[in-house]
C-alpha cells in the first residue's frame, strides 16, 4: 500500500512539474494573411455580424465600382476583447450602414482584418468611448 502511495505521489508530483513549468503555448493564426502595411476604408450595410470564437466577423455587402454588390468578410478579435472596449453581439444588426477602416487580404480578394468601424455620421462604433 505504501509503494502505491508513493508511486502516485510521485506521478502527481512530475505531472504537476510538467505543468507549472511548461512554456506557455499560443494557439492563435499568423495575420500574415493582411497586408498590415494597407489601410482601406470601405462602406456598406451589414449582412450579419458574427459573435463567435475564436473571433467575430462582419460580413458586409459593399457596391463596387460598375454597381455590383460584393460581400466582404471582415475579421475581428475576440468576443472576450470585443466586449471589454464596448461591443456586444447586437451591437451591428442587419441592415446597418457603417463604413470599416481595415488592412485587406494580401490575395486581393474581398476581406481583411477591422481596425475601425463608424456609423454613417462618423461616429466610432462599439466602444467605450
Amino acid at each position: 500500500m505504501q509503494k502505491r502511495f508513493a508511486l502516485a505521489a510521485a506521478l502527481v508530483s512530475s505531472l504537476w512539474a510538467m505543468v507549472a513549468f511548461a512554456p506557455p503555448v499560443e494557439a492563435h493564426h499568423s495575420f500574415a494573411m493582411f497586408d498590415r502595411t494597407r489601410v482601406a476604408t470601405i462602406s456598406g450595410t451589414v449582412r450579419e455580424f458574427q459573435w463567435t470564437n475564436p473571433h467575430a466577423y462582419i460580413q458586409l455587402i459593399v457596391r463596387d465600382a460598375s454597381g455590383h454588390e460584393v460581400e466582404y468578410s471582415l475579421e475581428m478579435g475576440a468576443p472576450m476583447y470585443l466586449y471589454a472596449r464596448g461591443w456586444r453581439p447586437r451591437t451591428l444588426r442587419p441592415g446597418s450602414q457603417i463604413n470599416v477602416q481595415y488592412n485587406p487580404l494580401r490575395s486581393g480578394e474581398p476581406g481583411g482584418v477591422v481596425l475601425e468601424v463608424t456609423d454613417q455620421a462618423g461616429n466610432r462604433v462599439g466602444t467605450n468611448q
